[in-house]
């Protein structure tokens, strides 16, 4: 097992290829990509790690993905305290745990320490973080692992392989400022021949400032309409409901600039919803596969000085079971169902 660790750590070095000047300090780039696989069967995860070293801090300053969404339905890097399996690659879809695979073990993502560092989708572009931003990795942070995980929809054919993934730029340099993202989402099922709301939300308890720069959106095929993500203002006089970002996702899912850059802080609300239209004849439930649905909504933050959050995720269980008004968030103003507020 050690020796498998120590090949992840040689690989995270090897496998620089370049170094540009960026404002004052260097960016190196590493390749993190699929080690050539062969999806062997339709709606397959599939994961891969890299070790960080663990006597060293880096920031991941940028995101350029090497994938299409002919090959790739989406992609997402996971930062872990510990991997999924200790293999060089495994079978990870997060709904399909009890799943048995002939070719590959079977595992989570993360088997600790789990949180979405990137998502990409649809032919999403590349992503630079702002001045003096960054993701910490290695020594002072919990994410002591990287893992790639790649969700193949169709099994290729006989002999094809894969190599999709994403290129981490990174600096040694250290940023004042340390990213982090939060996912909002749901369960729940989506009725026959109806239009219904997907909605989440979750308390900010921690004694924390964020500053939020970026949003992401993700559905399947019937998000037909905006997916949106608020902050709410508690108060007496009616929750003040201010838009973070909205956007179909039904274009390329990439992070867009959010539309209110207002710091969040303890006590407010983190909420989201996606409009689902479902004209199929049949009950869609929220899953792993495309006849499945989802409902994502991704916050990317800043912290000044500080260590991002703990709270990674923000999940509700979703219609019939949670709405905005029948929460435990106790709202006592909510948008109407067109999104306006």
């Amino acid at each position: 097992m050690e020796s498998l660790y120590n090949m992840f750590v040689i690989l995270f070095f090897l496998f620089i290829f370049k170094t540009t000047d960026v404002l004052t300090f260097e960016v190196d780039t590493y390749d993190f990509l699929m080690p050539n696989v062969h999806p062997h069967r339709d709606e397959l995860y599939l994961c891969t790690p890299i070790r960080i070293s663990p006597n060293q801090n880096f920031y991941i300053v940028g995101f350029k993905p090497n994938a299409t969404m002919h090959t790739a339905h989406h992609m997402l890097l996971y930062g872990c305290s510990e991997p999924g399996s200790n293999d060089p690659v495994w079978s990870c879809g997060e709904m399909q745990s009890n799943e048995v695979d002939n070719l590959y073990t079977t595992a989570s993502p993360c088997r600790s320490g789990s949180q979405i560092v990137y998502a990409w989708a649809r032919d999403a572009p590349s992503l630079e973080l702002p001045k003096d931003v960054g993701f910490l990795i290695g020594q002072d942070s919990p994410i002591k692992y990287l893992v790639l995980q790649v969700h193949y929809m169709t099994k290729f054919p006989e002999g094809k392989t894969d190599n999709s993934g994403v290129f981490l730029k990174y600096t040694q340099e250290t940023m004042p400022r340390q990213a982090g993202v939060i996912l909002l989402g749901t369960s729940g099922v989506i009725p026959p021949d109806s239009v219904e709301h997907m909605e989440t939300a979750c308390i900010m308890k921690e004694e924390k400032v964020i500053h939020p720069f970026a949003f992401r959106t993700h559905t399947h095929g019937l998000g037909k309409q905006k997916v949106s993500g608020y902050v709410v203002r508690k108060s007496m006089q009616g929750d003040k409901w201010e838009l973070i970002g909205s956007k179909d996702p039904q274009l390329p899912q990439m992070f867009y600039p959010v539309v209110n850059t207002d710091p969040i802080g303890k006590f407010d609300v983190l909420a989201a919803r996606c409009v689902m239209n479902n004209t199929r004849h049949e009950l869609v439930k929220i899953g792993a596969t495309n006849r499945d649905e989802m409902c994502n909504f991704y916050l990317m933050y800043w912290v000044e000085n500080d260590t991002p959050l703990k709270m990674k995720y923000c999940f509700s269980s979703g219609p019939p079971y949670y709405y905005w008004g029948m929460g435990p968030e106790n709202f006592n103003r909510i948008p109407d169902l067109d999104n306006t507020v």
